[in-house]
């Protein structure tokens, strides 16, 4: 029988890449196209069949989610909790505060301002079926410019990730993480042991380089688009674009193609 996924979606953070749009609301309740950035990462999560989420935010404008989501059945949620981080802690520490809300299950981590053409659906069911470890989801990027901006993997010849290096000088390969992941009940055991990274914060690279040491990763490839809205303005309208034209969270026909190996170096089938 599938293990049953709950969903957090951390919608949190000051923005201030989106300054000054972000001085007067929080980055995810910003319009995309014809609705809320949030709008479009809950879609993708509801769709991926996870109906049990939590929503983590932070800062003055929290109780926008509340008015904007109420209790999440309009959205097809049956279950919809809220957490809130009291400081901009790092993405890892927001995690962090699902733990109670999660408890032994496995839980699918989506960053709110991601933004993606394709159904999340088969990566998730690929780890509904084997809940062990963490699985990360990778985006092909041919710029290195782009790259710069992101954690990037490194691959050992066998195919495996053996790192994953954040915003590197020299990116070690043309993919990058986007911020989808998923974790087992163990990450909240990882989550302590970190350390703050020059920021101050609790770095979510570090809880996935974590469950590479163990051997504990997996991966998969998306195809079609992917955007980060909240990674500066160009970038937001790029995203918005792309949804105004072509819409996102396809499924049907729609995959991703699966490059993950398991935890003996087998080919994982997603």
């Amino acid at each position: 029988m599938l293990r049953a996924v709950k969903g957090v979606i951390l919608a949190g953070g000051t923005g201030s890449r989106l300054h000054p749009l972000t001085r007067i609301t929080n980055k995810h309740l910003l319009p995309i196209y014809d609705r809320p950035m949030i709008n479009y990462c809950i879609e993708a999560v509801v769709g991926a069949g996870i109906t049990e989420i939590m929503v983590v935010t932070g800062g003055t404008h929290a109780g926008e989610f509340l008015r904007l989501l109420g209790n999440g059945h309009e959205y097809g949620i049956d279950r919809l909790s809220y957490g809130y981080q009291e400081r901009p802690g790092g993405i890892a520490e927001a995690l962090g505060l699902a733990e109670r809300f999660v408890g032994d299950d496995p839980v699918l981590v989506m960053l709110a301002d991601n933004v993606v053409e394709r159904s999340i659906r088969p990566m998730v069911d690929a780890f509904r079926s084997d809940p062990h470890g963490a699985r990360i989801l990778l985006t092909p990027v041919e710029e290195d410019a782009h790259l710069r901006h992101l954690g990037v993997p490194v691959f050992g010849e066998d195919g495996r990730i053996t790192a994953i290096v954040e915003k590197p000088e020299h990116p070690p390969s043309h993919f990058g993480v986007t911020g989808i992941y998923c974790y087992d009940a163990g990450v909240f055991g990882v989550i302590p042991t970190l350390e703050t990274s020059g920021r101050g914060e609790l770095e979510i690279t570090d809880v996935n380089n974590h469950y590479i040491a163990e051997g504990l990763m997996g991966y998969d490839v998306l195809e079609g688009f992917w955007g980060d809205a909240g990674e500066s303005i160009d970038a937001y309208y790029v995203v918005n674009d792309f949804v105004r034209l072509h819409g996102v969270n396809r499924a049907g026909a729609d995959r991703v193609e699966d490059d993950c190996t398991d935890l003996t170096g087998a080919d994982r089938a997603g």
